[in-house]
């Protein structure tokens, strides 16, 4: 089960680094293109900038912290029952711990755009 797993994540790992190369290098042509026709009006900026919500954000980074704090936590918890059934308890531990990562996360967003609007 585990080498079968390890095959389809190598497989998908390398899949999703070709797409983002060639989605990289294929934006960055067209970019290039762009410029050297002079053709930099409003609508072009408009299609290159990032989403008002995308920009980096300290809270994003707590919120994906938070997360991962609590799967490595269900992962070394689920490691401490009998050979047996950790699997399944692992698997429910980490269902269980990111998403308590993902309601502590809603609690401080909150608190913080109280703040904010204060």
């Amino acid at each position: 089960m585990t080498e079968e797993l390890m095959v389809v994540l190598n497989v998908l790992i390398i899949f999703g680094a070709c797409v983002v190369v060639i989605k990289t290098i294929s934006d960055n042509a067209l970019r290039r293109r762009i410029i050297e026709k002079g053709e930099l009006s409003e609508h072009v900026k408009y299609l290159f900038s990032k989403p008002e919500g995308l920009e980096r954000a300290p809270m994003s980074s707590v919120k994906w912290g938070l997360v991962l704090i609590g799967l490595g936590a269900a992962i070394f918890v689920g490691r401490l029952f009998p050979y047996d059934i950790y699997e399944s308890v692992t698997l429910g531990l980490m269902m269980l711990f990111a998403g308590l990562g993902f309601v502590i996360y809603y609690f401080l967003a909150s608190k913080s755009l109280k703040n904010k609007e204060i």
